[in-house]
């Protein structure tokens, strides 16, 4: 029997069972989520899979209260005590650095970028000379002298980062909020260590044990065992820090940013943890422990042959080919990918460059991670999408960017200036994006060359594609006159499907762009009327609704009657078992979640044509989504 991580599916089940025997109050369950109750919280998922034990809380014991500001020994007594626990705290930050070798090599520059930061400020920084002047000018003891200056740069970045998104929704750009964190940071050992108060510490979690805090840090995370540990949550966080990165790297299973956590969960209660789903089970009952336990072993066995598998081509059992590819958020994510085997990024979301600046990202300085990104893949494809921004996503980082004008404020955001709808309003943004990429296209110093192709999200209209080409050829035009390396051959310009629009009209866009990727999250979203984030609605959200597979079954054919290349890039192509299904539909390619490559490819590898077209034709004759999953589910085991 061939076993996929459907654990989700299958405590449904056991979760159904149980509360129908103790006659408790039945929960409202599905095919492919655990159900909902008070038993089961939700947060962000970060690193997949399946693990359990009894929480192990984490916190920091409170700082004592300042009462008495002023010195009572002097000033030289206080700066030596000052510099007292800076020395202490260098030896921390130094005893960090010597864990850095125990960490995966994507996770170490991450780390050590951020001790070199603290070891910054604990030099001849602003938050030093600072506390220096208040206890010599002021008389204040150390301790006092710390917590005002820290706390005061702190909120002073802070309100400069609030000045700029005042404007608009009052959210606050995360390169300052990390800065105002890093002082606070520093504030906070200096403190502990001039009251002897120590830190928190991991190696007194028993083996075995849920870590369970209310925020981590990356220098937290880096004091973490793999070993020790069997997963990660936390009441803060989310995916995109680098305590996420991080705690990818280290493989632990984690789920961030999950409501009142610390509030809910005790020293020593049993948890399971559902890295794929984001869940965090409360008091399982022995039939959830039982079929926990049996999930994480057999993730554990997969693990162990997912290095022989990388090696192994992505192939039908015919030996029809299956491109599986990456979707890549952030570089540091990169070494990850390459490790579980992709053969390609399927997705680059260039919004990074974007969200943590003060002012619009340059095109050498594009260029430059493009570039890195491109040779870092080793002459495998690269797939660029342009700034997917408007809506609700980038609103404060673009009002921040002097974007205002092109916000919508209306009751429907998600309907109006969207991906490529945006861009072109704002053109000078597009042009800078596209000569960048041109150039990261262009052969290297070595006459290596990288395989680009540039991607337009939220297309719904041939004249789109249309505008968008002509600046894009403006653009290379404007390259050769000013001698830039360039290709040979332009990149191929392609299209995001995200919309019914587009899908009912891809037979038309395919005429205008050179590749599609089917945006399957985004599709779903529009097709159903349904916000995932809505929890009155999320339980209406199905990519496997007949209504989307029929749009995803017409876009296919549409391209592949207009010899198009099609690639799926949602969260659909993460399931192996779907993939199957997408396969039969006449989908080759798949971009996902590294974490999820090997278990894709280890389905694909088992199957036929004729089981991918078997599905097909069983799935697209129902019209139950209930059924549908069911079939899914039930497929390959």
């Amino acid at each position: 029997m061939l076993w996929l991580p459907s654990l989700q599916t299958d405590l449904a089940s056991v979760t159904e069972a149980s509360s129908k025997a103790t006659s408790r109050t039945p929960r409202k369950t599905t095919s492919r989520k655990i159900a909902h109750s008070v038993q089961v919280l939700h947060g962000k998922a970060i690193t997949q899979g399946i693990s359990l034990g009894p929480a192990g809380r984490v916190e920091e014991l409170p700082l004592p209260e300042i009462t008495q500001r002023l010195s009572a020994v002097g000033p030289d007594a206080e700066q030596a005590r000052l510099d007292g626990a800076i020395t202490r705290a260098l030896r921390q930050i130094e005893k960090m650095r010597d864990r850095l070798s125990g960490l995966p090599e994507e996770g170490r520059e991450e780390v050590a970028s951020l001790l070199t930061v603290y070891e910054r400020m604990l030099g001849p920084s602003r938050l030093i000379r600072q506390v220096r002047a208040k206890i010599a000018q002021d008389g204040l003891c150390a301790e006092a002298a710390v917590a005002e200056e820290s706390e005061s740069l702190a909120l002073q970045v802070a309100r400069a980062a609030q000045a700029m998104a005042d404007r608009g929704d009052g959210a606050q750009p995360d390169s300052s909020l990390r800065l105002a964190g890093e002082f606070e940071e520093i504030g906070r050992r200096l403190l502990r260590n001039l009251t002897g108060i120590s830190y928190r510490a991991f190696s007194s979690l028993a083996p075995g044990s849920v870590l369970v805090a209310e925020q981590l840090r990356p220098a937290d995370v880096a004091m973490i065992d793999p070993a020790r540990i069997a997963a990660v949550v936390t009441q803060g966080g989310g995916g995109a820090d680098h305590t996420a990165i991080l705690l990818r790297a280290l493989d632990i299973p984690s789920v961030l940013a999950v409501p009142d956590l610390m509030a809910r969960v005790g020293e020593g209660d049993m948890l399971v943890v559902d890295g794929h789903l984001g869940t965090i089970t409360l008091a399982p009952n022995e039939a959830e422990l039982r079929l926990a336990r049996e999930a994480a072993q057999r993730e554990a066995q997969e693990k162990r042959s997912y290095g022989r598998l990388r090696r192994l081509p992505a192939q039908l059992q015919g030996g029809e080919a299956i491109e599986l590819h990456a979707n890549l958020e952030l570089p540091a994510e990169l070494p990850m990918l390459l490790r579980n085997g992709a053969k390609g990024i399927g997705l680059l979301r260039s919004e990074f460059l974007f969200g943590e600046r003060e002012d619009l990202p340059d095109e050498d300085g594009q260029a430059a991670v493009y570039r890195s990104i491109v040779a870092g893949m080793d002459g495998h494809p690269v797939t660029i999408r342009v700034l997917d921004w408007g809506g609700e996503k980038g609103r404060a980082c673009m009002r921040r960017l002097g974007l205002s004008d092109s916000i919508t404020d209306g009751d429907n955001p998600a309907l109006g200036l969207r991906g490529l709808r945006l861009l072109l309003r704002v053109p000078d943004v597009l042009e800078a994006q596209f000569s960048a990429i041109l150039r990261a296209a262009a052969p290297s110093a070595d006459g290596a060359i990288g395989q680009v192709r540039v991607l337009l999200p939220m297309v719904t209209s041939a004249d789109e594609i249309v505008a968008a080409r002509e600046i894009y050829e403006k653009v290379a035009r404007r390259l050769k006159r000013r001698g830039e390396p360039m290709p040979e051959t332009l990149p191929p310009l392609g299209i995001m499907v995200e919309t019914p629009a587009a899908a009912l009209t891809a037979d038309s866009l395919a005429q205008y762009a050179d590749f599609i990727a089917l945006g399957t999250n985004d599709l779903t979203m529009y097709t159903l009327a349904v916000d995932r984030a809505d929890a009155a609605v999320a339980d209406r959200y199905s990519p496997l609704h007949p209504a989307v597979l029929r749009l995803i079954s017409m876009t296919a054919t549409s391209a592949l009657r207009a010899h198009r290349p099609i690639s799926v890039c949602g969260e659909m192509a993460s399931d192996p078992r779907v993939v199957a299904l997408l396969i039969g539909l006449g989908i080759r390619s798949f971009s996902m979640s590294s974490a999820a490559l090997p278990r894709v490819k280890r389905l694909v590898r088992t199957l036929t044509l004729e089981d991918c077209d078997q599905l097909r034709r069983q799935v697209m004759l129902e019209t139950d989504s209930e059924v549908i999953r069911d079939l899914i589910r039930n497929f390959a085991t």
